[in-house]
């Protein structure tokens, strides 16, 4: 490729709006074979597609994550869960992520703690396929509607319960950036009216489905917050809001028992 080639792209990449045009210009760079996949790669990126479905995957906690071309990208802000999920882990934890997409907050957990077991769950199928190349033979992945895709003889087992269920109120999702409204599965972004009809379901079916002193972290916006803590409440729960300034993130953390 031309030596040019850099400068060129960060400067389209840059009048296309993109922040870190310099970095997005050196990873698709690295990514093409030849300068035609690169004029590819730049075009698809300028047309607003995702860069991490461009490449094939995308950072979380320090890992490459693969994700495919209409499956939700991760964010860095639930790496919240995670950093919650290892401070409370018990010994040998049974670990479920529901709402996982690429599985990225499962395979987190699996690299940072010695599991008993981990199981995700999703129900788009695309997000499943991903996320069983992600955590391996070593675990499971399931796809299936909240809590019915999981193995019953889980109930009253799990130790940590992550969920990054979609919470974006569904008059606000023709607000998102293009590259998350058109470019991820609705599923994935619409939480319903105020946002939180899949989180009230997962806190409201968390209690038969924990262990003793186990823990549910769903993740949320600042201001929805109060509303899961009323949900966790209600369903019998012990909750407090745990927020990072770094990663601009809210979420509940609840205990059963």
């Amino acid at each position: 490729m031309a030596p040019h080639t850099g400068t060129h792209l960060t400067t389209r990449l840059r009048a296309a709006g993109c922040v870190f045009a310099e970095d997005e210009a050196r990873l698709l760079l690295a990514a093409a074979r030849d300068a035609r996949e690169l004029a590819t790669l730049a075009d698809r990126r300028v047309a607003g597609e995702p860069l991490e479905h461009l490449l094939g995957w995308a950072e979380f906690r320090g890992r490459r994550i693969h994700v495919e071309p209409g499956v939700f990208v991760p964010r860095r802000r639930t790496e919240l869960l995670v950093d919650q999920a290892v401070r409370l882990a018990p010994v040998h934890p049974v670990v479920v992520d529901l709402c996982c997409g690429s599985g990225a907050a499962g395979a987190a957990l699996a690299a940072e703690l010695d599991l008993a077991e981990l199981h995700a769950a999703d129900l788009d199928p695309n997000a499943v396929r991903c996320a069983r190349r992600n955590l391996g033979t070593a675990h499971a992945a399931h796809e299936g509607d909240l809590y019915d895709a999981l193995p019953t003889r889980l109930r009253g087992r799990v130790d940590l319960l992550i969920a990054n269920a979609p919470y974006v109120p569904t008059g606000a999702v023709a607000l998102m950036p293009p590259e998350a409204r058109l470019h991820e599965p609705r599923l994935a972004l619409d939480g319903g009216a105020d946002g939180l009809d899949i989180a009230r379901r997962v806190v409201a079916g968390a209690p038969g489905w924990l262990a003793p002193g186990g823990h549910l972290f769903v993740e949320s916006s600042e201001r929805q917050a109060p509303h899961l803590l009323d949900a966790a409440t209600a369903a019998g729960l012990s909750a407090h809001v745990a927020t990072s300034a770094d990663l601009d993130a809210t979420a509940i953390v609840a205990r059963h028992g």
